[in-house]
């Protein structure tokens, strides 16, 4: 009798301390000094065929700003090192993408007027729209072509819909986003990326481009983007810092991980072919459970604040800039996304490149 107590009690020991083997329903004694994972780690070739994961220049998408009516590229203050692009410039960018490995960038557009409607989001001959056909004409099917559609840079209170009643008008919005989403569609625009996150407009979306005999473009829904403070960068570089109140009422909560898979679920059933999550490294959580859940490519997008936060932390001395840029991208990796979009792309490609 003491014989078996003693027996039970070293098994529920070495189950606790995780020595019992469920799968062979024997125990495994694999501990140290017989197992030793730094046998792993003992010099750079071992290491790298352990690697587990590994990124890729082709996981990654260049953001792109372009300006109309400037004749030379301006640099952004907040995001040092990035720049507007004017869209007669811009060749040169995606010869360098393309020439590294990138092979998709997205776009944002920052028109010469604006007005409470955003008209210019969908004017053909706007400067996204140019500038799609402009890099089309001279690349070909060499790059993917992913397009904001967004009316934050466009309307003259920088919110990202309609304002009636000093409220976003839900629907209104919508007919604006999908004649925007058109029209890049027309332009040649691979896919289309709402993230202006209103109900319903992933659908509205696709049913305009559908009825328009553009079934085969993409759209990659920014399914679960947050009221971030880390896109603060981003609104100096797009102009499109809101003039009154905040974007609380459509952008959700960080505080939401439920309410961020409803949203996910919501763009699904809507027909967006690819889900976004943005901000990317305060939502690993999130973009591992949308990778497990569902059987659609995960986007993430490591986001304006990411960018700033490394840069001025590197231009302090503070930290090894490629070190931690490829230890956050690879983090977003890991967590589960097919397509990372970052300012950092061309640099980690390079980084890639030379390892």
């Amino acid at each position: 009798m003491y014989k078996k107590n003693k027996e039970d009690m070293n098994k529920s020991l070495e189950k606790k301390a995780g020595l019992l083997n469920n799968d062979h329903h024997h125990y495994s004694y694999n501990y140290f000094p017989k197992m030793r994972l730094r046998r792993l780690r003992k010099n750079t070739a071992i290491r790298e065929l352990f690697q587990e994961v590994r990124l890729s220049p082709k996981d990654l998408v260049l953001p792109l700003f372009i300006q109309e009516g400037i004749k030379s590229n301006l640099p952004i203050d907040a995001m040092p090192g990035i720049f507007r692009f004017s869209p007669d410039l811009i060749l040169q960018e995606i010869e360098d993408c393309v020439n590294i490995g990138i092979n998709a960038i997205i776009l944002f557009g920052l028109p010469k007027t604006k007005d409470t409607h955003g008209k210019s989001s969908y004017d053909d001959k706007g400067v996204v729209q140019h500038t799609i056909k402009l890099i089309r004409d001279n690349f070909g099917d060499k790059i993917v072509i992913i397009t904001d559609v967004c009316l934050c840079q466009y309307t003259s209170h920088g919110h990202c819909g309609i304002i009636h009643k000093n409220e976003i008008d839900n629907d209104k919005t919508l007919n604006v986003l999908g004649n925007t989403a058109l029209s890049h569609a027309r332009a040649g625009a691979d896919m289309v990326a709402p993230s202006a996150m209103m109900d319903g407009q992933v659908k509205r979306i696709r049913d305009i481009l559908d009825d328009n005999n553009y079934t085969n473009t993409l759209i990659m829904g920014y399914s679960a983007k947050q009221a971030s403070s880390f896109f603060s960068p981003f609104r100096d570089a797009a102009h499109s810092k809101p003039s009154f109140g905040n974007r609380y009422t459509y952008q959700m909560s960080f505080f939401n991980p439920r309410e961020a898979a409803r949203e996910i679920e919501a763009d699904i059933e809507e027909g967006a072919d690819v889900l976004m999550i943005k901000p990317a490294l305060s939502n690993l959580d999130l973009i591992y459970e949308a990778k497990k859940t569902t059987l659609h490519p995960i986007a993430a997008y490591s986001v304006s604040g990411e960018y700033s936060m490394i840069k001025a932390a590197a231009i302090n001395q503070w930290i090894d800039e490629d070190l931690a840029v490829t230890e956050s991208l690879t983090a977003i990796k890991r967590a589960g996304a097919n397509i990372i979009i970052s300012y950092y792309a061309k640099r980690m490609a390079e980084i890639l490149k030379t390892n």
